[in-house]
């Protein structure tokens, strides 16, 4: 199917924020691009947490129902969930506050990727939307969704199972991850030219916001290393960066060329460019699969753990862990020195990563939500 039966309306509802990051709101802009292309209308109900995505999101083209935040809120007193604390109130506030958007649009399908979030909420809002997906990476809770996307590697439909509904249809695995069509189209411009790998470009990339500065601990560590002085180093950082201007100064005194660039257009050239990357173990790591781009893999929230954990047991990656652990610095240093005594590390790392996900996850996706909707 090229286009969707008829003109649906899709609803997101999604949040960025400093605590969240901003891996959400990006997986389902990409996810909401490609519904657009076939012809659906997408809105996104996000709520106005400090280092929110909602001005972003307009500005490519959406819709966007803010939330009001309110973080005195008398109504937010359970904990039910390790991580409703996300959400900036209870769940039944925002179940109401979510009504009120979805009961003045006909919502066809409500696309739900939130982790403080389960059934309680869904069930309320059932008589706004006919078909309701949920994107998750936890697998820790209920829901009553209709289908469900969790791209983590290496896990199994099985975990799913006892939380969702029998007729609940699961897509589970990198190959669906939601790359942006940019990376699958230089996908093979990357492998090629990884055929003679070369130590000259490492690109740092610590999410969207690096709340906690994660990118300081990476320098530090290449600051233990053998790297040579003609290496380059690239950092890219988010739009809501709490540490950008610190990181810039930072790059002002280290012994290479290093760029510091905010808000990029262009990651998927320059992962493709890039020899090796130093980048958190999120959604940006099936971006650097795709592309066979060798990374040193830094955690930096436990959500983070099972992929991180899946890739390096597959030898797809180099796990450095928790960049404030002790021995963080030093482990990066070794890996970096590793590679520069061997770059058949680079090589072999490229060679099994690349087999994660080719990039075409959103088409996967996009025809199982056209053959839900039909």
């Amino acid at each position: 199917m090229d286009k969707l039966v008829k003109k649906l309306k899709i609803a997101f509802r999604v949040d960025a924020s400093l605590q969240i990051g901003t891996g959400h709101v990006m997986r389902c802009l990409t996810l909401a691009f490609a519904l657009k292309k076939l012809g659906g209308e997408c809105i996104f109900i996000c709520r106005e947490n400090q280092g929110n995505l909602c001005n972003f999101i307009s500005e490519k083209g959406f819709k966007v129902y803010s939330l009001i935040c309110s973080p005195n809120n008398s109504d937010f007193k359970e904990k039910k969930l390790s991580y409703s604390d996300w959400l900036g109130c209870s769940w039944q506030l925002d179940a109401q506050q979510t009504e009120e958007v979805l009961a003045k649009n006909a919502v066809d399908l409500l696309i739900v990727d939130h982790y403080s979030l389960d059934k309680n909420w869904e069930e309320g809002l059932r008589p706004y939307y006919k078909k309701l997906m949920v994107i998750d990476d936890l697998a820790n809770r209920e829901h009553v969704c209709d289908l469900l996307l969790d791209q983590t590697f290496g896990r199994t439909e099985e975990v799913y199972r006892s939380y969702l509904p029998n007729s609940a249809q699961i897509l589970i695995g990198a190959q669906f991850s939601l790359v942006k069509p940019e990376f699958a189209h230089l996908r093979q411009y990357s492998l090629e030219r990884r055929k003679q790998p070369a130590f000259k470009k490492i690109l740092i990339t610590m999410g969207g916001v690096d709340q906690f500065n994660a990118t300081a601990k990476v320098l530090d560590g290449l600051l233990l290393s053998q790297l040579p002085k003609d290496c380059k180093v690239t950092i890219v950082m988010g739009m809501q960066a709490p540490h950008l201007a610190n990181i810039k100064a930072r790059a002002l005194t280290t012994p290479w060329q290093t760029d510091v660039k905010e808000n990029v257009e262009n990651m998927a050239n320059l992962m493709a460019d890039a020899d090796l990357a130093i980048g958190a173990a999120g959604s940006t790591s099936w971006e650097r699969c795709c592309l066979g781009l060798p990374t040193l893999l830094v955690v930096l929230a436990d959500n983070q753990l099972d992929i991180s954990r899946a890739l390096a047991k597959n030898n797809a990656v180099i796990n450095i862990g928790n960049p404030f652990s002790a021995e963080f610095c030093n482990l990066l240093a070794d890996s970096i020195n590793k590679i520069i005594s061997s770059l058949d590390v680079l090589s072999s790392l490229s060679h099994v990563c690349r087999t994660i996900t080719d990039g075409q996850g959103v088409s996967l996706v996009t025809n199982k939500i056209q053959s839900l909707l039909s």
